[in-house]
This record gives C-alpha cells, sequence and structure tokens, in this order.
C-alpha cells in the first residue's frame, strides 16, 4: 500500500508505503531531478539491499537512510515501510539541523548507516507509522502540518537511537561530530568544484590540521580521502547510470583536464575509465 501527500503550492511531496514492490531509488543521473529522501524500515528478517551497485545486509528490524542521489533496490520490498519526502515538503536548513533533511541521519560519515531498533524503539516507530497512515487519509488544511509534525518526530526518535549506536558521539562529544557533519554536508556541496581541503576548513573557520586531527581522533579517513572519495563514488555513479564519456564526467566533476580525471580514476580502482566502464 502507498498513500501520498502533496502540497500543489509548495511543491512538496510526502508519501509512506508499507511492501510497496516498486520501492526503490533511481538517483539523479537518469534525467530526474527530484531530491526525495527516504527512510526505510525493514520489518522482516535480513536482506540485501543495493546501494549505487553495492550489495549489503540490511538487519532484520532496522533503519536505513537514503538520500536522493543513491541508487537501491531490496529484496524483499515487501518487508518494508518507507517514508518518502522532498525538501519542498520538509527540511530545516539554517536551525535545528539535526532533525532537517541536512541532518546526521543523511549527513553522517557512516554509509550506509543501518540503526538497529528494539522491540520498544521499533513500537514508538510503529506508531508513529499508523499515526501517518491516519493523517493521510483525512483531507483538510491541518493535513500536511500534522504530516510535517509526525515526520520530525520520526527523524528525533530516530536520530536518538542512532546516536546511542555511535561510539563516537559518546566519546567524543555533540561538538566535534556537528563538525564532521558540518564538513560532510559542505563536501556534498560543493564536491564537484572544490577538491582541496583548505576550502572546506576555510569555510568552517578550522585550520586543515584541525580538521585531520578531529578525523583522526574520530577514527574517520582524513578530510582529503573523504574528499577523494566522494568524488570517485560519483565518477562511478556516472559511469554506472549515464552515457558521458571520460571527458564529459571529468569536467562535470571539476577536473582540468581529462588526463588529470584518468589518473584519478585509476589511482582510486586500479583501471582506467573505459576498462571499468566494460566490466560495470
Amino acid at each position: 500500500m502507498k498513500w501520498e501527500f502533496e502540497d500543489k503550492a509548495a511543491k512538496g511531496k510526502f508519501m509512506i508505503s508499507t511492501g510497496d514492490p516498486s520501492l526503490k531509488g533511481r538517483g539523479l543521473l537518469n534525467g530526474r531531478k527530484e531530491m526525495i529522501n527516504t527512510i526505510v524500515l525493514n520489518t522482516g528478517s535480513e536482506q540485501q539491499v543495493t546501494i549505487d551497485k553495492i550489495t549489503y545486509t540490511m538487519p532484520a528490524d532496522a533503519i536505513l537512510p537514503l538520500v536522493a542521489n543513491q541508487t537501491f533496490s531490496f529484496e524483499q520490498p515487501e518487508d518494508l515501510v518507507a517514508w518518502q519526502f522532498n525538501r519542498e515538503f520538509y527540511c530545516i536548513v539554517d536551525h535545528d539541523a539535526e532533525v532537517g533533511c541536512v541532518g546526521f541521519l543523511f549527513y553522517g560519515i557512516q554509509h550506509p548507516f543501518f540503526i538497529r531498533l528494539s522491540p520498544e524503539e521499533k513500537g514508538c516507530i510503529s506508531l508513529i507509522q499508523n499515526q501517518c497512515i491516519d493523517d493521510m487519509l483525512i483531507e483538510d488544511k491541518m493535513q500536511g502540518e500534522m504530516l510535517r509534525t509526525l515526520l520530525k518526530r520520526l527523524i528525533i526518535n530516530i536520530t536518538r537511537v542512532a546516536k546511542q549506536q555511535t561510539d563516537n558521539y559518546r566519546q567524543q562529544g555533540p561538538d566535534r561530530m556537528e563538525i564532521i557533519r558540518k564538513f560532510s554536508l559542505l563536501l556534498e556541496i560543493n564536491f564537484r568544484t572544490r577538491h582541496e581541503v583548505q576550502f572546506y576548513a576555510r569555510s568552517m573557520n578550522k585550520s586543515p590540521k584541525t580538521l585531520a586531527n578531529l578525523f583522526g581522533l574520530c577514527n574517520y579517513p582524513s578530510p582529503s580521502e573523504l574528499i577523494r572519495q566522494r568524488i570517485l563514488l560519483e565518477a562511478k555513479r556516472y559511469l554506472y547510470f549515464s552515457d558521458k564519456s571520460a571527458k564529459e564526467v571529468a569536467e562535470d566533476l571539476g577536473f582540468t583536464s581529462s588526463a588529470h580525471f584518468s589518473r584519478f580514476f585509476k589511482a582510486g580502482t586500479g583501471r582506467n575509465f573505459s576498462e571499468y566502464k566494460v566490466m560495470a
């Protein structure tokens, strides 16, 4: 079953589905530019989920946040509950970031982030699910605001559980983790044009050394490595999900020449772009 709400004036969309066999993410390289975030609950046994051509095992009774530019499909979509929304429906960018579409769930460092639920936590999420479905059936002027409130409650609940399962939040504290989240968000916005750590450090009023030390304390890859990984991930997405040439991808990803991009890609994958494309 699938229920949908649309705010035509603001172009906001919110959907909740249960056991929807068509549930999948198509990314942003197929001509569609709709920014839809997804939160998936696996109510059945563990199953396989494929994200950007890589297969992972999603535990039973677990939540998985997914962002618009990811392609994904599930082995057993009939066991899933999914909440999906665009930024026009719900996005808190300038304040209350932890419960916004740029918050910890969607822009932490850990990807994919499988959040395991206890029976009590699953019960809380199921209650929100039922309330969302109930409000989908009540079409009045307050419907959109009620659904936004429920989505915010859902994100708050999941964020609390996720932080309890993240060692660095307990060991390093929220202030340091907020710096890491902001770096991740800045990287997502700018990785196509800014490849140097100095830009991100300066944007956050930090030195490159301070950022590197903080990421090291949290046992995360260095900022320079995260930049490299993000560019390489997008290059692979182009390779998998578009017909663009190496030269076109190099231009889209901010490289000064296709030769520079080719060296970068081969250093990261062990193969040049055309060889990798044949194997894809």
